[in-house]
């Protein structure tokens, strides 16, 4: 199985298999693999760059098409909320001023409603479409980049945030070392992973939407994440179990993903507007339903994702 990217032992256990149950881009099937060493999950095999690009359906996390829709946007910025207070308490803390970067920004809704508040943001995205929809959509500069080799100088940013990037890298820990450059000495990277400590990967395994097979190569633990960001010179701050935008939804993606509105749209779904609206309808009412379960195993700090806020040591 070749060795732990994280502690190089050569053994694992296969936890179970599973393939792209949301997008449907393959029927292959991969295994979910757990470190004997250091437990961590991760998928195997790793598909080479090339084929892993073929899992990304165009689209992949953000609709053009629905930037019109003012109940969907109205929504969208509901749930955001939650990224957007936390990231306005880091940066205040910090007291520094500067750039706030949003590396994998997908349609920019997070920093237009965070450059609302007056701070300088950018957008970097590894896809063309979603940087020009974050920029002619939402008004905030963007730009498709690796963030390996950002356009930007060092310590420049008072803060940048990874929502939901990290499980897909090849190399996590390239990213954290270029977030260090690029952040002034008190400013604060803001990280955001499905969290494989959950009750709902306990629960529900290989149906569990925070896998998203074959596009997480990684699947972290919250211990993982503090080892990570530890290895890398980041002291961690503070942490958040909970996202009304991911949680509720992450449940509900697992029990019903034939629901999911992203899905469908992506899989080109045929369907009446009748119809349609009746799946939203059908997936917006599990949502709610979902909230008091992600609610409770996050106030036992065991939520679907785990969110973390942290400095340069």
């Amino acid at each position: 199985m070749g060795p732990c990217p994280a502690c190089d032992a050569s053994d694992a256990r296969i936890l179970f298999r599973s393939t792209d149950r949301l997008f449907h881009t393959t029927s292959q099937e991969f295994s979910i693999i757990e470190c004997a060493g250091c437990g961590l999950i991760r998928l195997h095999p790793w598909p080479p760059p090339h084929e892993l690009r073929r899992y990304y359906p165009p689209n992949y996390w953000f609709n053009p098409e629905g930037l019109g829709n003012r109940a969907a946007e109205t929504y969208r910025r509901f749930v955001v909320q939650d990224h957007v207070r936390f990231a306005l308490r880091a940066i205040a803390d910090s007291g520094e001023d500067g750039l706030v970067v949003d590396v994998g920004c997908g349609g920019g809704l997070f920093l237009q409603m965070l450059a609302q508040h007056g701070h300088a943001v950018l957008g970097i995205d590894f896809s063309l479409d979603a940087a020009s929809v974050a920029w002619h959509g939402q008004g905030v500069p963007a730009v498709c980049a690796d963030f390996l080799r950002p356009p930007l100088e060092p310590a420049c940013c008072c803060a940048i945030t990874m929502f939901h990037v990290l499980e897909h890298l090849y190399d996590p820990a390239g990213y954290l070392d270029t977030a260090y450059r690029l952040l002034k000495p008190q400013g604060r990277l803001i990280v955001q992973v499905p969290n494989a400590s959950s009750w709902q990967f306990l629960l529900l395994g290989e149906c569990w939407s925070g896998l998203d097979v074959p596009r997480h190569l990684f699947d972290f633990r919250e211990r993982d994440l503090e080892i990570l960001l530890d290895s890398c010179g980041f002291q961690v701050l503070r942490k958040k179990h909970f996202s009304l935008r991911d949680n509720p939804a992450s449940l509900a993606t697992s029990l019903a993903p034939w629901l999911d509105p992203m899905a469908r749209r992506i899989r080109r779904i045929s369907e009446s507007p009748r119809m349609q609206l009746f799946k939203d309808l059908a997936y917006l009412a599990l949502v709610a339903a979902s909230v008091p379960f992600a609610a409770l195993e996050a106030a036992c700090q065991a939520g679907s994702t785990i969110m973390m806020e942290a400095r340069k040591k």
